[in-house]
């Protein structure tokens, strides 16, 4: 009943956030809620100009719907599995789906802010860190609260460790720097969904071994979002995601890895949005240091490739392998650990 029930989750989220498709985006274009192309980016994205963004939306009901539908098919058709323990997991199920909803709230402000106040940078970067604080916050405490978060990560080679203290401190950076590292992926046509749905994908099959029931049908039903937006924004994108849904994906895996109690599993199945932002931090870093030289051609990295003439189709296929590959590696990790 287990499969079954995340089986239905990831087709629920599928159908209906593709279908979804066909109200939202055009309620979209009659808001003029269109994306502006930066002139610092690649020239030829100037086209996309006026594709409508705060896509994310588009997640939000198929998500929650199908967890629901999930949910209930495993409270009809396998009752036994609701004991004592069971109440903790539909907590960490809602701890997951909030923590990702609210992150993605910030990102809606963030969005609001763009294409209404016309305001292209947005929300201002301190208030955007402070919200992602306080949601970051509520996260770990309310974990904490219900048994689930411990100090000791498993990392490779070092197995058991206990980070004590310094536990939370890591995690703010981890957590905090993980959600703008996917946001910074939603970059180009499909490639945050694409990743995403892999990455997700792994956590419902972690989440299934460790026995984390609620948390896999969370991610299956994540996964089926992120394919049925698919849909709407593979190239040539239909609707972006914006920050409205990037921030929502990142919440999603930071609460995944968190849920289960697994967060070294970010360095494997975040590997991706790890290097995204690296690129950035190595190229800024990089141009203070040298005075205007560059390592890349562009950052985020994929910009790298696609101003080496890369496709953005072919760069969505190559990341999507990288991070199947990591994925694959993560939970193997768990599998033999």
């Amino acid at each position: 009943m287990a499969r079954f029930a995340l089986i239905a989750s990831a087709f629920s989220a599928l159908l209906i956030t593709a279908l979804s498709g066909y109200i939202i985006i055009p309620w979209l274009h009659k808001l003029h809620f269109g994306q502006t192309i930066k002139e610092i980016g690649p020239t030829w994205h100037q086209k996309k100009n006026g594709t409508p963004t705060m896509g994310g939306l588009m997640f939000y009901l198929g998500i929650v719907l199908a967890v629901a539908i999930g949910y209930t098919l495993l409270a009809v058709g396998a009752p036994q599995m609701f004991a004592q323990s069971w109440s903790t997991q539909m907590v960490n199920m809602f701890i997951a789906v909030m923590s990702a909803l609210l992150f993605g709230f910030i990102g809606f402000i963030d969005d609001f802010i763009k294409v209404v106040k016309k305001r292209n940078l947005g929300l201002m970067a301190r208030y955007k860190i402070i919200g992602q604080i306080l949601v970051t916050t509520g996260l770990l405490l309310s974990l904490y609260i219900n048994g689930t978060l411990t100090t000791i990560v498993n990392l490779p080679f070092f197995g058991a460790v206990d980070f004590g203290y310094f536990y939370y401190p890591i995690s703010y950076l981890l957590i905090i720097g993980m959600v703008n590292a996917v946001n910074l992926t939603d970059g180009i046509d499909g490639l945050a969904s694409s990743v995403t749905f892999i990455v997700m994908l792994g956590f419902m099959f972690v989440s299934s071994l460790l026995g984390y029931t609620t948390i896999a049908l969370f991610a299956a039903a994540v996964a089926g979002g992120c394919a049925g937006f698919l849909v709407w924004n593979f190239y040539p994108a239909r609707v972006f995601m914006g920050d409205t849904g990037s921030m929502f994906l990142g919440g999603a895996v930071v609460a995944c890895a968190y849920c289960i109690n697994r967060p070294e599993l970010l360095i494997f199945m975040g590997i991706i949005y790890l290097c995204e932002a690296f690129s950035v931090m190595l190229q800024v870093t990089y141009f203070k240091l040298t005075h205007g030289k560059r390592i890349f051609k562009m950052s985020p990295i994929h910009h790298h490739f696609e101003m080496s003439g890369w496709s953005e189709v072919k760069i969505d296929g190559v990341f999507s392998f990288i991070a199947f590959m990591f994925v694959v590696v993560g939970c193997l990790f768990v599998y033999f650990g």
